[in-house]
């Protein structure tokens, strides 16, 4: 059985996690995608993330979300609101293709 995952994270460090997390759907961080992140931590923050979510498996990392959810308790509105963010942050280099899609559609379903 493996060991419950748990975060000290704040609520922007778990925000640029969730992103972190939806901008490498496509297995590609553009620059765009990049700068947004940047935005919503400090740049010592946006690298222990990056470097945490890099060794992290999808599996880990779906734990942390959800983890993260239920410790923050958001709210309805809170939770469209990440899901507009998420959107934003797909179409900031100009394209959605269908691994973001993918993605969107399966971070909806887990945050709703």
């Amino acid at each position: 059985m493996s060991t419950p995952v748990e975060t000290d994270w704040t609520r922007p460090e778990f925000k640029a996690y969730l992103l972190t997390y939806a901008a490498k759907a496509d297995y590609i961080e553009s620059l765009e995608e990049k700068e947004i992140i940047q935005q919503l931590v400090s740049p010592s923050e946006y690298r222990r993330i990056h470097k945490e979510i890099d060794k992290d498996n999808d599996y880990q990392s779906l734990q942390k979300i959800m983890y993260n959810l239920k410790k923050f308790n958001y709210s309805k509105d809170e939770l469209d609101k990440l899901m507009d963010d998420i959107k934003n942050l797909f179409l900031s280099d100009g394209e959605y293709d269908l691994l973001e899609q993918n993605m969107y559609h399966s971070l909806k379903r887990l945050l709703s």
